[in-house]
């Protein structure tokens, strides 16, 4: 999981991550979602089968509903199986 680009940011971000080469499938459930610094989930960015290989997601800084969210430090999580890791992003409006 990659660093998003640009950080901070105000219009929208990229957000990158490789799935590795793995044996059989090679197809693996990925699962990008944003979160507020109280836990709670307020983007859902990806939840899909993807293929081993370099893959990047536009988030525009808007909330499950299509509200724009506030400025401040947000979470984003890749979850793919039991695997996760959380990378912080700054949204400033």
């Amino acid at each position: 999981l990659a660093q998003n680009y640009p950080n901070p940011f105000n219009s929208d971000t990229v957000i990158r991550f490789m799935l590795p080469d793995v044996q059989l499938p090679d197809v693996q459930h990925v699962e990008l979602t944003v979160h507020n610094l109280a836990g709670q989930t307020v983007a859902t960015l990806l939840r899909e089968s993807r293929h081993p290989g370099t893959h990047e997601v536009r988030w525009d800084g808007r909330d499950l509903v299509g509200n724009e969210l506030g400025s401040g430090v947000y979470l984003y999580r890749l979850r793919i199986d039991r695997w996760h890791q959380t990378r912080k992003l700054l949204l400033l409006r």
